[in-house]
């Protein structure tokens, strides 16, 4: 069995991926059938990065953002799409899949029209509440639709659409607290936040972090996931605060592996962004989140939708929305009865079996035989474990 990849530009488009072709080979051993992947990623992003440490092929195209704000931009990227897609037409017609997974994101679209070209069966993921350009525009062309999330569905073709869940590494389910707060170097008493911005970071947020961090820290100790271009600055001002608080701030350029899902496990709260890693992500560890999603993309949707199951609070990024920010992030650690009602709140969206039910649905499209006996599922006694630690 062979089957391509793609999707990326972004971190939140390629780890689904990952996580689905891992779960594929673990069916295809239960199976016994011979498995072949190749991931066709966005060149110069993170894409080759990620997937080499998978050991997964990879094979770079052409591709930029197909929603930009001048006609100019709109040009460029319709002329990198032609591109793209002719260059991933000569790459899957050497490669020869059985079926092609997407993930969304412009390095998914050239690729996906590829995929309809040479008539490979085509399984389009969409990972956030609300489509982006790219599958909407591949939603034509797919034989097969999954969603992440119910309010999905809804813009999506009825009678080719699958709710699956959005599929997260097994870490982000069995990192336990006590290990994490180790792993990290946390105080094991003290309530700690966690601070990401995604795989490039977010420069407002830590600006806006940075500036009461003091305050912070007299109260907990901070995790902070800053992406390597504000690494430096932020460095500085903590080398500015006394010694006691210096050594609860922990500053991480990017955090690689699974050391984002100790990260969510050791933590009592978190501020992030509202890509659509949030959406399985947060749920998976049960950690409640202020999210701030940015102006530039469809993140608002993801991060209202977490807001209205009760598990989040959305904050936005222009306006008075940031200077909210430290006044909730402050009382939300100092309520644990409301963290523990997000907690719980942000737990019950969980879908474990997701990366299994895609990585079925694509050895389905491609014909191959699924296994008699599927690999083992979690056993209660671990669910309960995982249950015991988000309630506590």
């Amino acid at each position: 069995m062979k089957v391509a990849f793609c999707g990326g530009g972004t971190g939140g488009h390629v780890y689904p991926a990952l996580t689905v072709a891992a779960a594929l080979r673990g069916l295809c051993d239960a199976a016994d059938e011979p498995l072949d992947l190749l991931y066709v990623g966005v060149a110069g992003k993170i894409d080759a990065e990620l997937v080499a440490r998978e050991g997964i092929a990879f094979r770079a195209v052409t591709a930029g953002p197909l929603r930009v704000g001048s006609p100019l931009g709109a040009a460029k990227g319709f002329l990198k799409l032609v591109a793209g897609t002719l260059q991933a037409y000569v790459i899957l017609r050497r490669f020869g899949p059985d079926v092609v997974f997407a993930t969304g994101g412009y390095g998914s679209a050239g690729v996906g029209l590829a995929a309809r070209l040479r008539r490979r069966p085509l399984l389009l993921f969409l990972p956030d509440v609300e489509p982006g350009l790219a599958v909407r525009l591949l939603t034509r062309v797919a034989d097969r639709v999954a969603v992440s999330v119910p309010p999905a569905a809804v813009a999506m073709p009825a009678a080719k659409t699958v709710l699956t869940g959005y599929p997260v590494r097994p870490a982000f389910f069995a990192a336990r607290r006590e290990e994490a707060r180790r792993r990290l170097d946390l105080d094991p008493g003290l309530p700690a936040l966690l601070v990401a911005g995604g795989s490039t970071g977010a420069s407002a947020i830590n600006r806006d972090v940075a500036a009461w961090a003091a305050d912070l820290l007299r109260l907990g100790q901070l995790i902070q996931v800053s992406g390597r271009n504000d690494e430096g600055w932020l460095r500085e001002e903590c080398s500015r605060l006394p010694a006691e608080l210096q050594a609860r701030w922990h500053l991480h350029a990017y955090l690689h592996g699974d050391d984002m899902a100790f990260a969510c496990a050791a933590a009592d709260l978190a501020v992030m962004r509202a890509g659509a890693s949030t959406l399985g992500e947060l749920p998976a560890a049960g950690l409640p989140a202020v999210l701030i999603p940015g102006d530039f993309s469809d993140q608002r949707a993801n991060a209202l939708y977490l807001q209205e199951q009760g598990a989040a609070v959305m904050l936005p990024e222009s306006g008075p929305g940031l200077a909210q920010l430290q006044p909730g992030v402050m009382y939300l650690l100092r309520d644990e009865t409301r963290r523990r009602q997000m907690r719980e709140a942000m737990a019950h969206l969980a879908q474990p079996q997701a990366a299994e039910r895609l990585a079925r649905l694509l050895m389905e499209m491609a014909g191959a035989p699924l296994p008699t006996s599927p690999p083992q599922s979690p056993s209660p006694q671990a669910r309960g474990k995982r249950q015991q630690r988000v309630r506590s």
